[in-house]
């Protein structure tokens, strides 16, 4: 079974998540036929690279609010995030562009290396003091290399503003498709959605149903079973007479 989860780099929501759907799939009993994708999402997509602001005064201006009322929902964010076992500051974050992160994650799709390097970025992004946009391009490759790619070959893409670009506009033009119009949101095996951090409950809930309703497998042949190759080797036809 195939689960996949568009999500940003920029969602504390994403973030939280993460965490709540993997301590559901860690109990699921399937959890090892269970393949997990990671799908990019922008929040932010018309954000030029190097436009970083403050998390504070940019959620007070983005949902009209007061800056004491952002703050205040970061702290709510942050108790969610600690009942997770996440590490949240819920002050001193800024923010930015994330698509060089998203071109980022399919680089390290294509070497087994996503789920990891994913963690990696929403560490740096809500729990250290450094910034992934303001110290853009030479953190992002000691996070990548962190997460087990190579140094030289994260480089190359980050120097190059094509690479893995259409894969990452992909994503989120199949979002778009789906239906889904913020994130995290969840999609297993094509045929259920789950929308939102919801609690580990709803995920295994989501788990079980999706692997219940998978359909067998019908062969479509024509009389006897067709010859075939095996463990023991393959099928010799008989001689005609």
């Amino acid at each position: 079974m195939r689960v996949e989860i568009w999500s940003d780099i920029a969602c504390p929501w994403c973030y939280v998540g993460k965490a709540r759907f993997e301590k559901a799939l860690q109990a699921f009993p399937h959890r090892d036929e269970v393949e997990v994708v990671h799908r990019s999402f922008e929040l932010d997509p018309g954000r030029a690279k190097g436009d970083v602001e403050p998390v504070l005064p940019m959620l007070a201006q983005k949902y009209g609010m007061s800056e004491a009322q952002a703050r205040a929902g970061e702290e709510n964010l942050g108790t969610q995030a600690t009942a997770e076992g996440l590490a949240y500051r819920t002050e001193g974050r800024d923010h930015g562009n994330t698509f060089d992160m998203h071109r980022l994650l399919h680089l390290a799709k294509e070497h087994g290396r996503q789920d990891a390097l994913l963690q990696n970025l929403y560490r740096a992004n809500f729990a250290e003091e450094r910034s992934v946009f303001a110290d853009a391009d030479a953190y992002l490759v000691e996070l990548a290399v962190a997460a087990g790619l190579d140094a030289d070959t994260v480089r190359e893409v980050l120097d190059d503003p094509d690479a893995y670009a259409d894969e990452v506009r992909a994503d989120e033009r199949e979002a778009a498709e789906l239906g889904a119009n913020g994130v995290p949101f969840f999609v297993l095996d094509r045929k259920y959605g789950v929308s939102g951090a919801q609690p580990a409950e709803v995920f295994t809930r989501a788990l079980t149903q999706a692997w219940g309703e998978r359909s067998p497998l019908t062969l479509v042949q024509d009389g006897a079973a067709g010859e075939v190759c095996g463990p023991d080797g393959c099928a010799v036809p008989e001689q005609q007479k």
